[in-house]
């Protein structure tokens, strides 16, 4: 634990090497309460790197909350296609639809909080960096910092856990520049303080850290949630017929991606017969990691769900990851296919 004496200087040796060592990220660019709100929902469940090019295209076409409100959901789910878990897309319109009814972004913590789709984190996140009002943010990274310099083997997956760490965040927060604090303390956690292998010969605060001190570093945070990972094998079949893709789409009142366009499998296509298969790709979703299997077939007699969607149309449509990934893996199983042609069957 630190004591009273020990936190003036962890505020201050964390401030300065943030100061010099923050990584050089599109949202830090900005004071816009808009576009940090719009990468912290972004960044929930998401690395950050794959979240860079996302924003710079999402801003570029939703600049404001008024045209992000009046934005049609096909282009908006065609803009956060690929980043998953849509309904975070759903509930930012919604969230700026209150903001354009309203005239203006909240400006406040309990405002913030409201808003569809934001919880403490986000909330404390936004209200700190882009207003500087003093509120602790607390993510994994956090939570892991805290629990290392703190020797503190407190559970951080248990909701009083959570709690605590809260709590000592919130007494540790630098109140005169708590943006820079928040950022500084998740910077820590993601560029220095690892789950496995932390480096603490690079740590700007470890000679405050409990943890180093006891030897303690590779054996904290203590967390007692563990989700087994599920494994399982999948087959989508490619059907193309005059430049035209069968799939279907999710009903509007879809539990997981509504509206969006999938390849068909065969629960929607009952008796199709296998044809040939192109390739294979592996995609993650939680704990549940998928071999994708795709396989060409025929054009079938009775379509079930499925509709044809002109192959041109793809690029403008919210379809799934797994329709983009099978798009991919189908086109390099082709091109595969004609570099390897003999020369006497490609030439004219």
């Amino acid at each position: 634990m630190l004591s009273d004496d020990e936190i003036p200087a962890f505020r201050n040796a964390l401030l300065q090497w943030f100061d010099r060592h923050q990584r050089d990220l599109p949202w830090r660019r900005t004071s816009d309460p808009y576009a940090i709100w719009i990468s912290e929902i972004m960044l929930q469940q998401t690395r950050v790197a794959a979240v860079i090019p996302y924003y710079e295209r999402f801003l570029a076409r939703f600049p404001t909350y008024s045209s992000l409100a009046r934005a049609a959901e096909t282009d908006l789910l065609s803009h956060w296609a690929g980043l998953g878990y849509y309904h975070r897309a759903r509930n930012l319109q919604r969230a700026a639809k209150q903001m354009d009814a309203d005239g203006a972004f909240p400006a406040d913590y309990p405002k913030i909080r409201a808003l569809p789709g934001v919880g403490d984190y986000t909330a404390a996140a936004v209200a700190s960096i882009a207003f500087q009002l003093p509120h602790a943010a607390v993510d994994g990274n956090v939570l892991r910092v805290l629990s290392r310099v703190c020797a503190d083997s407190t559970d951080i997956a248990s909701s009083s856990g959570r709690q605590y760490f809260a709590a000592l965040a919130e007494r540790i927060l630098d109140r005169v520049h708590p943006g820079a604090f928040n950022q500084a303390m998740m910077e820590l956690g993601a560029t220095i303080c690892f789950p496995s292998n932390p480096q603490c010969l690079l740590c700007p605060v470890s000679r405050l850290c409990g943890a180093r001190a006891a030897g303690r570093q590779t054996e904290l945070p203590i967390s007692t949630k563990q989700l087994k990972t599920v494994q399982q094998g999948r087959v989508v079949f490619w059907i193309e017929w005059d430049g035209r893709l069968l799939a279907w789409q999710r009903p509007a009142n879809s539990r997981l991606m509504p509206g969006f366009w999938e390849l068909p499998e065969s629960s929607q296509l009952p008796g199709i017969l296998n044809g040939r298969t192109r390739g294979a790709f592996r995609h993650a979703i939680t704990f549940h990691n998928y071999r994708f299997e795709v396989v060409e077939a025929a054009r079938p007699n009775m379509l079930g769900p499925c509709e044809w969607v002109p192959l041109a149309a793809l690029d403008h449509l919210p379809v799934s990851t797994i329709l983009r990934k099978a798009q991919r893996t189908v086109l390099r199983s082709r091109k595969n296919e004609q570099r390897n042609l003999p020369l006497a069957a490609s030439s004219p």
